[in-house]
């Protein structure tokens, strides 16, 4: 929330009276310090255009050696069905024939 320049103006004006210009001066420094470190904080925290470009280069990566293992665990699987068929019919014609 921004106070407008009138309202800053004013807002000094009575705490002076109260408080004393340097006083005053010193809390305005004080929160306007406490602001900017905060700021600061905040944008180091937030993602640029740059984090997220890597990020989206990281899940294409995963998503392909992940379809490559997907390929590789289907044509394996295929090996295995193939070889557990031939070994049941192998298994049948044996028991058929006696």
């Amino acid at each position: 929330m921004y106070i407008e320049a009138k309202e800053t103006a004013r807002l000094y004006k009575l705490l002076s009276d109260k408080l004393g210009s340097d006083t005053t001066e010193a809390m305005f420094k004080y929160i306007d310090n406490k602001t900017e470190r905060s700021v600061e904080t905040t944008i180091k925290t937030l993602a640029t255009k740059d984090d997220i470009a890597s990020v989206k280069d990281e899940i294409a990566n995963a998503k392909f050696d992940l379809s490559n293992r997907i390929g590789d665990s289907i044509k394996w699987m295929f090996i295995f069905w193939v070889g557990q068929l031939a070994a049941m019919l192998g298994i049948a014609f044996l028991f058929l024939k006696k």
